[in-house]
């Protein structure tokens, strides 16, 4: 599907008209600039590559500097590929936020938050063994058994264990666009999108 990318400015909360206070997530979502046009003759597919969020020429290599300098633009943090436009664009072209509107539902795909190594009542949501109190020493969040003895006398792939948690790619479905503003490039949705403050998002309709 056609979509934009953004950067996750944070969380605050909006009154409907009946009062109703909404949390909901401000992103920065635009300018993209068409850095590539996948066609069907040369590729085999259709799709439109988009650069985001500008980058020091000394971070660039002369590879990426050449790509992008075919698109008359600066070097970009962010590319990626979205098909599903309606209008055709061509090398160089400006999408801003104003390709969504207010009410419509919209995709949010990031990065989750990296939470490091956690235990498994954490990570997978144990209840933890036994209880707390008559004579209990050290297990309260521990796993309990992760498998038999002798027989199959292994433990199973894919047995749920501590390990490290977030870091992952995480889409959100069907969130309303409550506001756009053109003037900032500021996207309003409705609830919560993946990532930490100035990750970069995927909003697709």
């Amino acid at each position: 599907m056609s979509g934009l990318i953004g950067k996750k400015i944070g969380m605050t909360s909006i009154f409907n008209d009946e009062g109703k206070n909404i949390p909901c997530t401000v992103i920065e979502v635009g300018p993209c600039v068409v850095t590539q046009v996948r066609t069907l003759a040369v590729d085999g597919y259709e799709a439109l590559q988009l650069g985001f969020d500008d980058k020091k020429d000394k971070q660039t290599t002369k590879a990426l500097k050449g790509h992008f300098k075919k698109a008359g633009t600066i070097a970009k943090k962010r590319v990626a590929e979205f098909q599903g436009f309606e209008e055709d664009y061509k090398l160089g072209d400006v999408l801003k936020v104003d390709h969504f509107a207010e009410g419509e539902f919209v995709d949010v795909t990031g990065t989750s938050k990296g939470k490091g190594f956690q235990g498994v009542v954490k990570r997978h949501g144990f209840a933890g063994v036994g209880q707390a109190t008559h004579g209990q020493h050290n297990r309260l969040r521990a796993p309990g058994s992760i498998g038999a003895a002798s027989y199959p006398a292994r433990v199973f792939k894919g047995m749920r264990m501590g390990g490290r948690m977030g870091g992952d790619t995480i889409k959100v479905q069907n969130l309303r666009v409550l506001k756009v503003v053109t003037d900032k490039n500021l996207l309003i949705v409705k609830g919560a999108v993946p990532g930490h403050k100035n990750a970069y998002v995927i909003i697709q309709k």
